[in-house]
């Protein structure tokens, strides 16, 4: 049982003194002081909280660290930001780190008494803002303000969905024999493609820990802050992928072969002729599952999840014509130099599975509404692409930004001639950035005038930038898979 004991009560008004304060401010043990000798220390956040404000010696035992009123707490110190997409919202800034795999300890539990679920049944997160666009060094973590807390319990369907996680995980490691350890283990990473909240790092030989997805726990910090999903209806929800699988399976069987207009028509959604883009069909998969909001994002499971729902229109020769838009780019993170590859937001992103909803063309003509629905299709991306292609998009951007090389190129065609704008007369001009004739992963910006060029980069005026990936990359992979 854990030995730092308190009472709800008295933990309340401990943290509710703390709240508001800067960590510098509510450190009266001086745990700061460290990073006089070591700059680059991490977890100074939590060790203030617990030694400065809970008053108790750190430890590494793997157990819950608080005993409230009876029941045993973990205590996760968190840091959230503001959304680069929505400044008016919160996000969590990391994935949060659990607990150690332990193989050797791990292949005796069960979920209900194992050494994960005792941390993850009963949590108090703090939270401070993570006040800064760029990566501080620990001593900075002192200007950074205690925004609040949480005592948080996981609802019993993401409890089943993190037992089938940890489960994977478990059940792998039982099956590995002795003699392969060196051979096996270092595939423990792959596991993500089938865990839904939860994966593990960092990469063995290094020893791996559960890890709270960061779509997860960016969830969990919007419900504190008042933002909250709509469940899953009953009849449609998931424990595992698998599970998913079905239900995708299901309405695939219920609407292949139908157009748009017809599937909308038999679920009595009304579509506007001012919203005929492609975006319709995800708000006809969200219909599908029981709900009248616009993105699966707004579903609770889908939304922790972090899934990426993609429409994709096949021509009648089952071939793409468009390249794939993905989020835009936060170029003070890309650029950042104290930022590794592996922590950055652009590759945690591409670690959550991207969901193809596939219509195609019955000819050359086809009006997206009477475009025919084929089913889904599920992608991770293999992490050798993310490590090889994705990685040198990274790289060649950040090399051009740190090196000053960033500029705008007058546009030719493929006779060689300038490009003229239509508007202005003048030639079309583009950024060096990489162009999806020579990279998987490109970069492209949009905006409907030039008067949206509002992204200063190394002093050139442009649109705001996104990652795309190349349609014919995505049609190879699509072709090489099966419908769910």
């Amino acid at each position: 049982m854990p030995e730092h004991v308190f009472t709800k009560n008295e933990l309340e008004n401990i943290l509710n003194m703390a709240t508001g304060k800067t960590l510098g401010q509510v450190d009266k043990n001086h745990i700061f002081d460290r990073t006089k000798t070591k700059p680059k220390i991490t977890g100074i956040a939590g060790d203030v909280i617990e030694q400065s404000v809970l008053e108790y010696p750190a430890d590494i035992k793997q157990e819950a660290d608080l005993l409230v009123d009876g029941t045993p707490v973990e205590l996760k110190t968190t840091g959230i930001r503001y959304s680069k997409k929505d400044n008016k919202s919160v996000e969590a800034k990391e994935p949060m780190s659990i607990t150690a795999v332990s193989p050797d300890s791990i292949v005796n539990e069960e979920f209900g008494t194992s050494k994960f679920w005792n941390k993850m049944s009963h949590t108090l997160f703090v939270y401070y803002l993570y006040d800064s666009d760029k990566t501080v060094q620990a001593a900075e973590y002192a200007n950074f303000t205690i925004q609040g807390y949480q005592f948080h319990q996981f609802s019993e369907q993401d409890k089943e969905i993190l037992k089938n996680d940890w489960s994977i995980v478990r059940n792998f490691i039982r099956n590995v024999n002795e003699a392969d350890i060196d051979t096996e283990y270092p595939k423990i990473s792959k596991l993500r493609n089938q865990m839904m909240y939860m994966d593990t790092a960092p990469k063995w030989p290094h020893r791996p820990r559960f890890r709270l997805k960061r779509a997860v726990v960016t969830n969990i910090v919007k419900e504190h802050f008042g933002i909250h999903y709509e469940p899953l209806k009953a009849e449609n929800s998931f424990n595992s992928y698998a599970e998913l699988d079905k239900v995708l399976h299901k309405f695939t069987t219920q609407y292949k072969d139908k157009t748009m207009r017809e599937i909308a028509e038999k679920l009595n959604f009304k579509v506007s002729k001012k919203r005929l883009d492609k975006s319709i069909a995800e708000r006809l998969i969200v219909k599908m599952f029981g709900s009248d909001k616009g993105k699966l994002k707004d579903i609770d499971t889908f939304n922790k999840l972090g899934i990426i729902p993609k429409t994709v229109v096949q021509n009648y020769k089952k071939k793409r014509t468009e390249d794939m838009k993905f989020e835009s780019i936060d170029f003070n993170e890309w650029t950042d130099k104290s930022v590794k590859y592996e922590d950055s937001n652009i590759y945690n992103s591409f670690l959550n599975p991207i969901l193809l909803i596939i219509f195609r063309e019955t000819d050359k003509d086809t009006p997206l509404f009477d475009t025919v629905f084929k089913g889904f299709k599920r992608i991770n991306l293999d992490e050798a692409v993310l490590q090889n292609d994705l990685k040198k998009t990274w790289t060649e951007v950040r090399n051009l930004v740190w090196s000053n090389k960033v500029k705008m190129e007058i546009m030719h065609n493929k006779k060689g001639e300038i490009i003229i704008t239509p508007k202005t007369k003048l030639p079309k001009m583009q950024n060096n950035l990489p162009k999806s004739s020579d990279y998987t992963f490109f970069i492209r910006g949009t905006g409907s005038d030039a008067k949206n060029k509002t992204l200063n980069l190394n002093g050139v005026q442009m649109y705001q930038q996104y990652i795309w990936i190349k349609g014919s990359y995505m049609m190879e992979l699509i072709n090489n898979m099966n419908y769910i």
